[in-house]
């Protein structure tokens, strides 16, 4: 049975490991040396490495962990990410039999075009795609693009576990009480993810149906979303994917 662990790397980065007591499979490790000491530390074999997009801060170890390990580099295509070893789109599979793992590829563009996740076993590798109450920026990507992204996750069944990649949760939910403050399920969350900062413990992977009840941005289709958005937009938005853009936007200007 495999464990699934966060590892730590820069500021608030997280590279997602998945593992026994002998392999792994690591997802954005843009920084190799936090990985290697975490796979010395448990004398692990690197399987293969997953990658979600061309951001530095998930792909800066690629080249030095494909020398050390010899081990595929999956993820998408883009010329810009160098050391890519199999290219991979919506829907395609992955097997790592020596961890009894299984995970499917959906595109979830919208932080950047050619942003990917990885979902399996009951866990998604969304990199920026999804935060604890957040999500990515508009780098690329359009309100629509970034909304059909979120549908696709909010299709998954509820017990998911998002593996996100960057530790933004508090601030998140600093942001989302500005516009969803009587949610008693935001408060509770606040309440107990402080606790778990408190302890130097990650507030993640949270699960599906936690980031329903109290993430901004997986509730754009809430009623409760759409007077903030007219508010932003000076009149009723058109669809539930301007909701979401409007709710975005008015994240971009939270300074907080």
């Amino acid at each position: 049975m495999f464990e699934v662990t966060p590892v730590a790397a820069f500021d608030d980065n997280y590279i997602w490991v998945v593992h026994d007591d002998r392999h792994a499979v690591a997802v954005d490790p843009g920084d190799a040396a936090a990985l290697i000491g975490f796979l010395d530390s448990r004398q692990l074999d690197l399987l293969a490495v997953l990658i979600t997009h061309h951001h530095g801060d998930h792909t800066g170890g690629i080249t030095q962990l494909r020398q050390r390990y010899d081990c595929p580099i999956y993820g998408p295509d883009n010329p810009r990410i160098r050391g890519i070893s199999h290219i991979v789109r919506e829907g395609d599979k992955l097997d790592f039999a020596e961890l009894d793992l299984g995970l499917t590829v959906i595109a979830t563009p919208g932080h950047t075009l050619d942003h990917i996740s990885y979902v399996g076993d009951g866990y998604l590798f969304c990199g920026d795609t999804v935060f604890g109450c957040g999500c990515g920026k508009l780098f690329e990507g359009t309100p629509a693009m970034m909304a059909a992204s979120l549908d696709k996750i909010l299709a998954l069944p509820d017990a998911t576990r998002l593996c996100c990649a960057h530790e933004y949760t508090l601030d998140n939910i600093a942001f989302a009480k500005t516009i969803d403050g009587d949610n008693p399920d935001l408060l509770s969350r606040e309440a107990s993810d402080r606790a778990l900062r408190m302890q130097h413990r990650p507030t993640l992977p949270s699960t599906l149906k936690t980031e329903k009840a109290t993430n901004p941005f997986l509730r754009f289709h809430h009623p409760s979303m759409r007077p903030h958005a007219a508010r932003y937009l000076g009149r009723q938005a058109v669809d539930d994917a301007e909701i979401f853009g409007a709710i975005r936007a008015l994240k971009d200007h939270y300074d907080g």
